[in-house]
């Protein structure tokens, strides 16, 4: 098979359509279509479908590009681990993180991941749908998640906890849930699914129960979430690593703290490619931010 034709799959599969690849290989559209049609001819099945906006590879334009793809990334890695005998780590990181998580807990983290190796290029999304990394060109995706696709590794990256809170003026002002149940008929302030019932899991001793939630305010932005908390607007349930400081001044208060909450996923989880080799820069920044998470969890495990 023609090496060179399967790296122009990789990308115009990376690109997503012609003439994006062709501005990148620095070709003619009608030369990349020309190379493409022939590669077809050569394996006899077709391997692209072409759409109005982008293509989409078919089951063996798939199966060609992962093979493709871990070609080009070995390579990669090869050239990364010449390049190590005598200059510093680099390469280009492409992440997508939760907006929340990714501002509130991993900033100071990838902060810290530049100041160590400055000649990688961190490409940093905050986001919180859910990315596609092959569609995205995303290397690494960080996600709330319960059940990772089986396409994809998954790296457990603690647990998620979350916590009902409100401020002391609230709290005076109208009360402090009690029971579970409260929080039914609470102003909610949290993060929601739209066209979804909002329902709350929460587990004592054992027991498991659930209730609807009735949002006052809903938004996928956590630090807009925690503003509003501040602000007195309603009950707060989110996860800890949204009001830690402000629970810890005082700011914030917490409740029902012997429930178990549980709204979204209960893990963070990193996701890649499940490609045997990845760039030097990749791992490097994988095993970082791993080592950072469990230490923020063993920090945060009661002694």
């Amino acid at each position: 098979m023609d090496l060179q034709a399967l790296t122009l799959l990789v990308e115009i599969l990376d690109a997503g359509n012609l003439s994006e690849a062709a501005r990148r290989l620095k070709m003619s559209r009608a030369n990349v279509s020309y190379h493409l049609n022939q590669f077809e001819r050569s394996v006899g099945q077709q391997l692209v479908r072409r759409t109005t906006r982008r293509i989409e590879p078919t089951e063996i334009g798939l199966r060609l590009y992962e093979h493709g793809r871990a070609i080009r990334d070995e390579l990669t890695a090869a050239r990364d681990s010449v390049a190590a005998l005598s200059q510093h780590l680099q390469g280009r990181v492409r992440l997508s993180v939760p907006s929340g998580y990714g501002q509130l807990v991993m900033s100071p983290w990838l902060i810290d991941f530049k100041r160590a190796h400055p000649g990688v290029v961190l490409d940093v999304v905050f986001e919180n749908r859910v990315v596609d990394l092959l569609r995205d060109e995303v290397d690494i995706a960080v996600r709330v998640i319960s059940d990772p696709p089986e396409n994809l590794v998954a790296r457990d990256m603690g647990p998620v906890r979350y916590v009902a809170c409100m401020t002391p003026a609230y709290a005076e002002a109208h009360g402090v849930p009690r029971a579970l149940t409260d929080l039914a008929e609470a102003p909610v302030i949290t993060s929601a699914v739209v066209g979804r019932e909002l329902r709350l899991a929460a587990t004592l001793h054992g027991e498991r129960h659930e209730v609807p939630l009735r949002p006052t305010l809903t938004s996928e932005n956590f630090l807009f979430l925690r503003e509003a908390i501040v602000a007195g607007l309603g009950v707060g349930i989110v996860p800890d690593y949204v009001v830690h400081d402000e629970v810890t001044r005082g700011d914030v208060i917490t409740v029902l703290d012997d429930w178990k909450l549980r709204i979204f996923g209960m893990r963070m989880q990193m996701l890649y490619m499940p490609n045997r080799h990845h760039t030097r820069a990749a791992a490097t920044f994988i095993e970082f931010m791993l080592g950072r998470a469990r230490q923020a969890q063993d920090d945060t495990e009661p002694v």
